[in-house]
C-alpha cells in the first residue's frame, strides 16, 4: 500500500470512530466543532491532555487550567481574559476583542475562548477578578427583573 492510501485509511478510521461515538451520545455537531478547535492546540497541550487521559486524571483538567492561569498571571504582565460567546468567534471578532481588552488593561492579552450557547448571544468577559456580562441572556434576565418589580397591577 502506498503512503497516501495508508493515510487515507487512517483518516477514514479515525473519522468513523469519532462519528460513531458522537452519534451514540447524541453530540455529533458539538464534537465536530471540538475537532475544529483541536486544530489550534499546540503539541504540548495535546501531549498533556493525552498523558492525563492515560493516567485517568482527566478530571483534574479544570484544576490544571486554574493553576496554569494563576501561574501565568503571576509570572507575566499578560492578562488572561476568559471570553464566552454563544458561537465560536471568527478571527475578526477575536482581534476586536483582543484589542479592546488590550486597551482596557494596558497590557498584552491572552484570550481563553469558551462557547456557551445558553447565553443566546453577546459576550461575557472575565479577567483579574472582574466580569462584564453583555450576553443576551443577562439582558433578558435584567428586563424580566425590571418588569416584575414594576407596578403592573393597574388602578389601585
Amino acid at each position: 500500500m502506498t503512503g497516501k492510501r495508508i493515510e487515507q485509511k487512517k483518516v477514514e478510521a479515525y473519522t468513523r470512530a469519532l462519528l460513531e461515538a458522537a452519534k451514540s451520545e447524541g453530540r455529533a455537531a458539538r464534537d465536530l466543532e471540538q475537532v475544529k478547535h483541536v486544530l489550534k492546540f499546540s503539541p504540548e497541550v495535546l501531549e498533556t491532555i493525552t498523558a492525563m487521559q492515560g493516567e485517568d486524571d482527566f478530571d483534574l483538567l479544570d484544576k490544571v487550567y486554574s493553576e496554569y492561569k494563576g501561574l501565568l498571571d503571576k509570572s507575566d504582565d499578560t492578562v488572561s481574559v476568559d471570553v464566552t460567546t454563544a458561537v465560536p468567534m471568527d478571527d475578526e471578532m477575536r482581534e476586536r476583542v483582543r484589542e479592546k481588552c488590550r486597551k482596557d488593561f494596558d497590557a498584552p492579552v491572552y484570550l481563553v475562548e469558551h462557547v456557551d450557547p445558553s447565553i443566546l448571544g453577546g459576550i461575557i468577559l472575565e479577567a483579574k477578578g472582574h466580569r462584564r456580562d453583555a450576553s443576551v441572556k443577562a439582558q433578558l434576565i435584567n428586563v424580566r427583573k425590571k418588569l416584575s418589580s414594576a407596578n403592573m397591577g393597574g388602578d389601585e
